[in-house]
């Protein structure tokens, strides 16, 4: 019985240590560039110290968001292999901001085959958006 309340009293105890407290706001950050000059941006809202909202773009070197033209030539598919994969990492977007949303935590996101700089970049911009709404 002893170790059964020491055991639980433990639990108490570190239940609250590395929970962060955010302040309220919206909060944006970058991701560093990848081998092509693609980044990617999160938009992270926090009301009652939880993130309500998560927005996930990523953009080519040029500027240019991308979105269902990723991986067209002059807005034609010239290479259906390359449209396929570009389009693979779109859909991630989606799913990495919506894991996020669903599971309240980096940790309930899963990367997706094909799609590993886009979770590289999510993960690193969504610490960063973090640490700036951390109080």
């Amino acid at each position: 019985m002893k170790y059964l309340i020491a055991a639980a009293a433990l639990v108490i105890i570190f239940a609250g240590c590395g929970s962060a407290s955010y302040r309220d706001g919206e909060y944006s950050a970058l991701s560093g560039k990848d081998e092509r000059g693609a980044y990617a941006e999160v938009t992270l809202t926090i009301r009652g110290g939880k993130v309500t909202d998560c927005v996930f773009l990523t953009w080519q070197k040029d500027g240019s968001v991308k979105d269902e033209d990723y991986g067209k030539v002059n807005g034609e598919i010239s290479n259906r292999d390359f449209y396929a994969k570009a389009q693979l990492a779109v859909r991630a977007m989606e799913q990495y901001r919506k894991e996020y949303m669903d599971s309240g935590s980096l940790d309930g996101v899963n990367a997706v085959s094909g799609a590993t700089n886009s979770y590289n970049q999510f993960l690193e911009a969504v610490e960063k958006a973090l640490e700036d709404a951390k109080m």
